[in-house]
């Protein structure tokens, strides 16, 4: 990952997404935290269901906006991490490495059997 996008996502996580959604087949976005972990991009969100994993698992051609001091729009492929080892090295990393309150008291158990956990690879 270009490091000029690394170092953007490591200031603001708070970025835009755009799916393909899986019914309708419109474009669908949303505001939402992406992590840069060791050069990976990834995007979690609370347990429970949501949409937008849905739509990337139907489609994985994704948009990453990146909103704050850097403005781009970057093409990316979705891979959801279902392996639970994977998603427990990933989402420890995560709780370890946010700045949020939220994030740093999650309870990584709960998140790694009921969240949605996705990394993205940027085509540039």
């Amino acid at each position: 990952m270009n490091e000029g996008i690394s170092d953007a996502l490591r200031k603001d996580m708070v970025v835009d997404i755009t799916t393909i959604g899986r019914k309708s087949g419109e474009r669908r976005r949303i505001e939402i935290w992406a992590h840069s972990l060791e050069g990976r991009v990834l995007i979690t969100g609370s347990p429970g269901k949501r949409s937008w994993y849905a739509n990337m698992l139907a489609d994985p051609s994704v948009t990453l906006h990146l909103k704050g001091d850097v403005r781009i729009d970057l093409p990316a492929t979705a891979r959801a991490v279902t392996d639970p080892a994977e998603r427990r090295e990933l989402l420890t990393a995560i709780k370890g490495a946010s700045g949020f309150e939220q994030r740093r008291t999650m309870d990584v158990e709960a998140w790694v059997t009921g969240s949605c956990l996705v990394e993205l690879a940027l085509r540039q």
